[in-house]
């Protein structure tokens, strides 16, 4: 595996989580903040029944990196650890899984986890960006809310039991899964802030797409192979709806797209120059404003869309504005 050459990174000072948030994942996470004592409920539960005997697992059965043991990833950890100014940084753990992949788990103290199979395939600027990705995870509090997502998800099965329980069972599925997905490109976007090297986070993800034949592969063609994705017709747009509706995380080819999109708003530079949210001011962030930044989201996403459905839901929208502007300059006609 090759090595980049070491280069100086921006540090972060005090950055918010709110910083690399997806709009629709920062809208959930900011209501759910404000359920004051909530969240420690749900961490001592955890403690109390899950968390001590899941980290018990990996305790006894994987490696814990520190600086004995798996240095370069502990080193990687420590690095964006302060590129990203964390309080504290998890620990980190690597298991035999043939399979590329790595989770954050733990609510109380969330620690990362990298399959073997992840750390034999990328390199070290692409660990960088995994390490960086896992890390934004936990600095949102996104394994917090996720616990309260699968009571939810626990809930929403005995409902399905009762008459008629079934009939909004979907679309809470639907919604939950949702909420996940953008968390996974909330993540992305923090990965990328501690890399500060969009080509490396694009490596990444043909990486894992193609299974690790980097060779064979052309950055231009596999984000023209996003852009197909995304032209499609009504049939087509259906079709992915219906195909990502139980997943937790977008397909790759999309993930890649959606991250240079990020990129290219400017928002990714604005940050590196010191533009952004700090913690210092998260206890004051309103609902409304990120709830309102929420569906600005969705509707500029449905407004620039070359997919078909994006497209007519956006002009299906307009057109019930305008039927709602006549009918209201109708009514005030009517009363004068």
């Amino acid at each position: 595996m090759t090595t980049q050459p070491a280069r100086s990174r921006a540090t972060l000072t005090d950055i918010s989580s709110r910083a690399w948030e997806h709009p629709a994942d920062r809208g959930a996470l900011v209501a759910l903040r404000k359920l004051k004592g909530f969240d420690t409920l749900l961490k001592a539960m955890s403690g109390l029944f899950n968390e001590r005997a899941v980290r018990l697992v990996y305790l006894g059965s994987a490696v814990r990196a520190d600086d004995r043991q798996f240095t370069r990833l502990h080193r990687l950890l420590s690095e964006v650890g302060r590129t990203l100014d964390a309080p504290e940084l998890p620990e980190l753990y690597v298991i035999t899984s043939p399979v590329p992949g790595a989770l954050t788990i733990g609510m109380n103290k969330p620690f990362i986890v990298l399959n073997s199979g992840l750390v034999d395939l990328l390199d070290e600027d692409e660990l960088r960006f995994v390490i960086a990705h896992e890390l934004g995870h936990a600095m949102s509090g996104h394994a917090v809310y996720q616990t309260l997502l699968q009571r939810m998800i626990m809930l929403s099965g005995v409902l399905a039991a009762v008459p008629a329980g079934s009939l909004g069972l979907r679309a809470i599925m639907a919604a939950l899964y949702e909420w996940s997905r953008k968390a996974e490109l909330s993540a992305d976007r923090a990965g990328l802030l501690a890399t500060q090297d969009p080509a490396t986070a694009t490596r990444v993800h043909m990486q894992l797409a193609s299974g690790g034949h980097l060779e064979d592969l052309d950055a231009t063609s596999f984000f023209a192979q996003g852009q197909e994705y995304d032209d499609s017709d009504l049939r087509d747009s259906v079709l992915k709806l219906l195909l990502i509706e139980n997943r937790s995380h977008p397909f790759l080819v999309s993930r890649a797209t959606e991250l240079r999109r990020w990129v290219d708003s400017g928002d990714y530079t604005r940050i590196l120059s010191g533009d952004y949210p700090r913690r210092q001011d998260d206890a004051t962030a309103k609902v409304s404003d990120a709830a309102a930044a929420a569906a600005r989201s969705y509707t500029e996403t449905f407004k620039q869309s070359q997919d078909a459905l994006g497209k007519l839901v956006h002009d299906v929208a307009g057109v019930l504005g305008s039927v709602k502007v006549w009918l209201d300059e109708q009514l005030r006609r009517g009363q004068d």
